[in-house]
């Protein structure tokens, strides 16, 4: 029998922001574990439209027993002006998934996504030392997966992203970080990849369609999808249509989970 969840007025709260927010599980996992772990705190859903943003994140301080923020899209970047202090992956992505207010009043934030997400692939016994990606989307989650895995051992990434400047952030930004990694927009004459990511927002919610061309998906091609739906993304079902090994957003979020907890209740 799981541990039940309490709400008092002792109670500390952690918000997951977004637009949309109604896909999101992570209230109610994390608050499961929270309960499981003695502590009085639950996390909430906090859905806020992109012209409030600004107005809500300024509002925030005056809460006082709001401790941290858990960010989804499309604020990843956009909240990066609320930290005081950055961790390694924020610092050279310029985009956070996690805020958390020190007891000196400061934010400081932190990129979870590309850990969580090289966590899950390994977790499945994929290996990743030597892969050629193809990655679309370059925003706040493809860079922190672009990030993990160039430290994690791949051979070369690939970016492909209707917002051109997103990608030539990407690269410049993991140039700096990791001079010499193999790191380019997308080219017509590339070299096969052996592992194709979708690290945009298609496919949220249940959205339909593909993130872009997808070349030739043999077997031997090893899938990433950052989001997830009960019956599968159209990316996994073809996937998995296609005898290829995959990942999806359920692995990404699990495999950061002890990372998150880390951060948020450091021992």
């Amino acid at each position: 029998m799981s541990t039940p969840i309490q709400i008092n007025g002792a109670t500390r709260l952690i918000g997951i922001i977004g637009d949309p927010i109604v896909q999101v599980k992570s209230p109610a996992v994390y608050s499961q574990l929270f309960a499981e772990r003695g502590l009085n705190v639950v996390m909430i859903p906090l859905h806020v439209f992109w012209d409030s943003i600004d107005a809500v994140v300024a509002g925030l301080d005056g809460i006082a027993n709001l401790d941290a923020l858990i960010v989804t899209a499309p604020y990843k970047t956009h909240l990066l002006r609320m930290a005081d202090t950055l961790g390694p992956a924020a610092a050279c992505v310029g985009a956070v998934n996690a805020l958390k207010k020190g007891s000196d009043g400061e934010w400081h934030g932190d990129l979870f996504d590309g850990a969580g997400f090289v966590a899950g692939v390994r977790k499945k016994g994929y290996a990743l030392s030597g892969r050629r990606v193809h990655m679309f989307g370059a925003g706040g989650a493809g860079g922190a997966i672009a990030h993990a895995l160039a430290l994690a051992g791949v051979q070369s990434i690939r970016l492909s992203d209707p917002h051109l400047k997103r990608v030539a952030d990407v690269c410049a930004a993991i140039g700096r970080t990791l001079p010499g990694f193999d790191i380019a927009p997308k080219g017509e004459n590339d070299a096969p990849y052996d592992f194709v990511i979708n690290a945009s927002t298609v496919g949220l919610g249940g959205g339909a369609g593909l993130p872009g061309e997808l070349g030739s998906l043999s077997s031997e091609v090893l899938v990433g999808e950052v989001n997830m739906t009960a019956a599968g993304t159209e990316l996994v079902r073809l996937a998995q249509a296609r005898g290829c090994q995959w990942v999806d957003g359920r692995d990404m979020h699990a495999g950061q989970i002890d990372q998150l907890l880390a951060f948020l209740f450091p021992a």
